[in-house]
């Protein structure tokens, strides 16, 4: 009980001392979220099921984190942040069996067991150019202030590098959105992230009205989903360089994202394990064939357009495929598209309704790796029938107590899960509460 009240009072104490003159650049700055998530799916038929398989019987799980944000301003285009957050629940069979897994919440938890990290810490200088400014409103991670339209930044420290890339306006926040791995991301992104989703990078921004340019360098793992990082740059890291293209149409918005990322670290690889373990008679295990050197690499599309009172997006991903899986989840291609209904076209403003689908594939060594009853850190049935896994997913999200409280109810169907035809299909029905101030 202490561990929800906690959350929740720190969420009203924000709210005073978060407050300013909406006219003056922001000193200082307090936000608060909670997000309680319960998943719910019935029974399904499962021909087999393996160690990292979703379990096939009844299951409820739920989920909590709860994240304060503060922020201060050091000297003229300068600021540090600071997010201590609680975190704990699990996700369906522990985040287990589905590639595009069904709680966006539960991949930054390890341990069911409520614990509190230091999720973010960074600094972030910006310098302007041009005369053209706007007015940039406080929200979690931004002072309030007035900002040249045109600049340059740089930010180094513990962060998230989803916050900065591969960014949606209607299909990014698991909190908010769309709650699937496979649609708040590029699944086919293996982004730098600890077992949490946050790793110490540095991140470069080059921004104007009609384009951004992005990259980051950071750190990676020093095995597949860990939180321990390697620190020694020269033998592993992870890379990304994002360029976007804005476009105001006459009766809307358009953004248009590409991406390439680079990863390097301590992989196995998909075919040696396979060939090892036809030589000895054994399962493929992946594990034993790490060696430092190798890459994992690919591309990413992803833009969106918007209108008065509706919102749509389309994403397309593909990496290798030919090392194992580091960091996100196990996508080598991947399709995404969706629909959002904002809720001033029936009179509630600050509701949404949305529709989506991703489709999700994998590599051919990856699949046979599968296949042969090897396993990686999120799928392993034993065995696998090969198919596109499919996610279907919708919401409906109330906006409550002057917007500061939402309540969701979702419904997710999945299709093949964990690329196998053998298994499925799986109905998932959600609930979400998210508070934030």
């Amino acid at each position: 009980m202490k561990r929800i009240l906690i959350p929740m009072i720190l969420l009203v104490t924000s709210n005073l001392f978060g407050q300013s003159d909406s006219a003056k650049d922001e000193r200082f700055s307090v936000h608060m979220q909670t997000t309680v998530i319960t998943q719910y799916k019935p029974s399904f038929y499962a021909k087999y099921s393996g160690v990292n398989s979703l379990t096939s019987q009844e299951e409820t799980e739920t989920s909590l984190t709860s994240t304060l944000f503060l922020g201060v301003r050091l000297w003229k285009g300068a600021s540090a942040y600071l997010n201590p957050e609680l975190a704990g629940g699990s996700g369906l069979s522990g985040a287990l069996g589905v590639a595009a897994s069904t709680n966006g919440e539960t991949y930054r938890i390890g341990d069911p067991k409520p614990t509190t990290i230091l999720a973010r810490l960074f600094f972030r200088q910006q310098f302007s150019f041009g005369t053209e400014k706007e007015r940039i409103a406080e929200e979690k991670n931004q002072l309030g202030e007035m900002r040249s339209t045109h600049f340059f930044a740089f930010t180094v420290g513990k962060v998230s590098v989803s916050d900065y890339f591969d960014n949606n306006s209607f299909s990014h926040d698991a909190r908010t959105q769309f709650m699937s791995w496979g649609l708040m991301n590029n699944g086919a992104w293996d982004y730098a992230a600890n077992q949490k989703g946050y790793t110490p990078s540095v991140v470069l921004e080059f921004v104007t009205p009609q384009f951004e340019l992005r990259y980051h360098a950071s750190l990676v793992p020093k095995s597949a989903n860990a939180n321990d990082m390697n620190w020694n740059i020269s033998e592993a890291s992870g890379q990304s360089l994002e360029y976007t293209c804005k476009t105001h149409l006459k009766k809307g918005k358009l953004i248009f994202r590409v991406m390439g990322f680079l990863n390097i670290a301590n992989m196995g690889n998909y075919k040696q394990s396979i060939t090892l373990a036809a030589d000895k008679d054994t399962l493929p295990n992946i594990i034993q064939t790490r060696q430092y050197g190798r890459n994992k690499y690919g591309f990413t599309l992803n833009s969106e357009y918007e209108r008065k009172f509706f919102g749509a997006f389309l994403r397309a991903g593909w990496n290798d495929g030919n090392n194992e899986t580091w960091m996100f989840t196990e996508i080598d291609q991947t399709v995404s598209a969706g629909l959002v209904l904002k809720g001033k076209f029936w009179k509630r403003k600050d509701d949404a309704l949305g529709i989506a689908t991703v489709a999700s594939g994998l590599s051919a060594p990856h699949r046979e790796y599968l296949k042969d009853g090897g396993k990686g850190f999120m799928l392993g049935d034993g065995n696998l029938n090969y198919e596109w896994e499919k996610l279907i997913e919708t919401y409906y999200s109330f906006a409550l107590m002057k917007n500061n409280i939402a309540l969701s109810v979702a419904y997710q169907y999945v299709i093949n899960p964990g690329y196998n035809k053998d298994r499925g299909s799986v109905n998932v029905f959600s609930v979400r509460v998210h508070a934030e101030i």
